[in-house]
């Protein structure tokens, strides 16, 4: 089976994802106004790329026109919720896909993000914490063999990234995903569909109910 290949990110992109974490993380502020020669010098780029990063940005409704600059939108709280909701509804079928498809390379890939997690647990860091997160959940993503899967949870799981920062920073709700990210694997790792699907699903509503209480 085919997998999904990853080419080389421009200029263009790498502002893009630079920018898109930035606001997404809450460096920006919401309603803050930015313009292109701040964030030019800021990155020690040019105005093509910029230009085209906001455009890109603008149309993922994190941002909009401010006249004179752009304002940082970010997520909202009724974001987060539609977002939720649909991973909660997506999850499920990513990682049944996924059970159903791995290579035993792949699962060998999922298996050395999710030791890294388990060691990063140990040490109470937080940020590679999160790194591991964002790598298992997309790794799952990727190996449902599905490109369509693939671009359309990865861009909502990496949207609600500055709420699963506060999430992993959470001792007690950390140790709980790096184990339900065990058992996610398990059941992929033993090709069982309805395991991985229901797995991953009681993670993704645990997650929303930390989220909410949050």
């Amino acid at each position: 089976m085919k997998t999904i290949e990853h080419k080389t990110l421009s200029l263009a992109d790498q502002v893009f994802e630079k920018l898109e974490t930035d606001i997404l993380s809450g460096q920006y502020q919401r309603g803050e106004v930015l313009t292109e020669l701040e964030l030019c010098e800021a990155l020690g780029v040019s105005r093509t790329p910029v230009r085209e990063a906001l455009r890109r940005l603008q149309q993922e409704h994190i941002i909009e026109d401010a006249g004179k600059g752009i304002r940082v939108l970010g997520i909202t709280a009724e974001d987060l919720e539609d977002i939720m909701e649909m991973r909660l509804r997506l999850e499920g079928f990513a990682a049944a896909r996924a059970a159903q498809r791995i290579t035993e390379e792949q699962l060998k890939e999922l298996s050395d993000t999710l030791d890294l997690q388990e060691f990063y647990l140990t040490k109470h860091d937080s940020g590679h914490i999160k790194q591991m997160d964002s790598q298992f959940h997309d790794l799952v993503y990727k190996f449902s063999g599905s490109m369509m899967i693939y671009d359309t949870l990865s861009p909502l799981h990496k949207k609600v990234q500055r709420y699963r920062q506060k999430s992993v920073e959470n001792n007690s709700r950390a140790e709980k995903s790096v184990h339900e990210h065990r058992e996610i694997y398990d059941a992929i790792a033993a090709h069982d569909p309805e395991k991985a699907a229901d797995a991953i699903l009681r993670h993704t509503q645990n997650a929303k109910n930390h989220i909410a209480k949050g």
